[in-house]
């Protein structure tokens, strides 16, 4: 496996892991003025503009952490290198955008408790979409079941299951919803950057 790591994808890994320990080290609960709060919230969690950005640099606990720095590293270097550096965070971040935008959409909705979004986890499923479109033959491993299926089949059955799970509420301590936000995010600047080079 090659682990030249692109300066990018360091900076995402670096980025995360310091805020996350940052925090830990010093007590602060960032969560509280950087996490995503619904729209409407009271006083006393208040939501703010900046939140749809940097709630996706803040994690729950280590575990929280390593998963998704871990996808960040399996699959951010192939997508840097296929975008360049500027795309890639540019895109990495706009999947992170569109997730927090779908999640506030849906909480909104449907009335839901404040209790903030944070993770990585949007701009990671975008990272998963983008892989998946460029690379759809190359076999990727579900765990815990140690059955090789292609990268399309992989992506394609993960939102399903994202969208099953979002609909019918299971494992309701998951945005789901915001994964799926990063999906979308990510395939409409996978649509508009084809469509720019066929320009």
């Amino acid at each position: 496996m090659n682990f030249n790591i692109p300066p990018g994808t360091q900076l995402l890994i670096l980025a995360n892991v310091t805020i996350y320990f940052v925090g830990r080290m010093t007590g602060t609960d960032l969560t509280y003025w950087f996490g995503l709060w619904p729209v409407g919230t009271d006083f006393e969690t208040p939501f703010a503009v900046w939140q749809v950005m940097t709630y996706g640099f803040l994690h729950l606990d280590f575990g929280h952490l390593f998963f998704n720095m871990f996808a960040v590293f399996i699959f951010g270097p192939q997508i840097e290198m296929l975008y360049g550096q500027r795309w890639f965070l540019t895109y990495f971040l706009v999947c992170v955008f569109s997730a927090a935008v779908l999640q506030l959409i849906v909480g909104a909705v449907t009335n839901s408790l404040p209790i903030p979004t944070i993770g990585a986890s949007g701009g990671v499923f975008g990272l998963l979409l983008a892989f998946g479109m460029h690379f759809p033959r190359q076999r990727l491993m579900l765990i815990p079941i140690p059955i090789p299926v292609p990268a399309w089949l992989f992506v394609t059955g993960y939102g399903l299951l994202e969208l099953f799970l979002g609909i019918t509420g299971a494992a309701s301590n998951v945005a789901h919803f915001a994964h799926l936000g990063g999906m979308v995010g990510g395939y409409l600047m996978i649509r508009h950057r084809r469509g720019g080079r066929r320009r």
